[in-house]
């Protein structure tokens, strides 16, 4: 039986931040996610998970000025220092709230430098991030995002990040797996998702196109599922889409893949 767990960065966004831990808990949630935690205290966090019964399995690392539209600065040869920065604060945050895995985004591509040269940028610092957060315990994932959504992303495609993943050769190191952007980027999920799952530490899912809730769009979910299911996959799914009409309608779907008030 998988385990979802509730992106309180996306779900119920029409409460404030904190408030959505007990919305996640009152929808029959154990586990939540979301992007990032950097605008709240740690242990303002870690109350409201005890408060709710809950467990908190990812976030982001800081990925640059969000809202002036950066999407991550690990491949930035002139960021190193801020990146590395970065990195211990995500670490600091990660012991406080327990949580298991880190994720990096990579970031654009920059105007004036060569593929080869953020590749090599980014691999060190993947390998840097890597070692540290290996050393308290957390594993670090990497996530392509498409191109249509997040133009001239650096790494927006699963081979790609797969290449990135095998040159690093770091234990601890998976493909965050994004059911919606490989679904923009590569078209049949499932097959991709087969392909590899040997790298797979955590996948995030939202229907393509839209990006709403599974059975809004064309992706095969219960094939999804079910391959992850008879995989062994012992990770979590994150809900990382934009609920339509609201978050309580767009949950639906997941009555048939919870266990029954019996435990059946």
């Amino acid at each position: 039986m998988l385990t979802f767990a509730a992106n309180l960065t996306f779900l119920w966004s029409e409460l404030p931040f904190l408030e959505r831990f007990a919305a996640a808990a009152g929808a029959g949630f154990t586990h939540v996610e979301y992007m990032f935690p950097y605008e709240h205290q740690p242990g303002e966090l870690r109350a409201r998970l005890a408060q709710a019964g809950l467990r908190q399995v990812l976030f982001n690392l800081p990925a640059g000025d969000w809202g002036a539209g950066e999407r991550g600065i690990a491949a930035d040869p002139a960021r190193m220092e801020e990146f590395r920065s970065g990195v211990e604060r995500a670490l600091r945050y990660a012991e406080a709230l327990e949580v298991g895995q880190l994720n990096c985004l990579a970031g654009r591509r920059i105007a004036g430098l060569s593929e080869a040269e953020q590749l090599a940028t980014l691999i060190d610092n993947l390998r840097f991030a890597a070692r540290r957060a290996a050393s308290v315990g957390v594993g670090l994932l990497l996530e392509p995002l498409n191109t249509f959504d997040v133009p001239d992303f650096l790494i927006s495609r699963t081979d790609q990040a797969l290449r990135v993943l095998e040159q690093l050769a770091e234990e601890g190191v998976r493909l965050q797996f994004d059911a919606y952007h490989v679904a923009r980027m590569e078209g049949e999920v499932t097959g991709r998702l087969r392909e590899a799952l040997a790298w797979v530490g955590h996948v995030q899912i939202a229907d393509f196109p839209g990006r709403h809730q599974p059975g809004t769009g064309e992706i095969d979910f219960p094939g999804l599922f079910e391959l992850l299911d008879t995989s062994g996959y012992a990770g979590v799914v994150g809900l990382e889409y934009i609920p339509v009409p609201d978050t309580a309608s767009s949950l639906t779907w997941l009555a048939r893949y919870r266990p029954a008030p019996d435990g059946s």
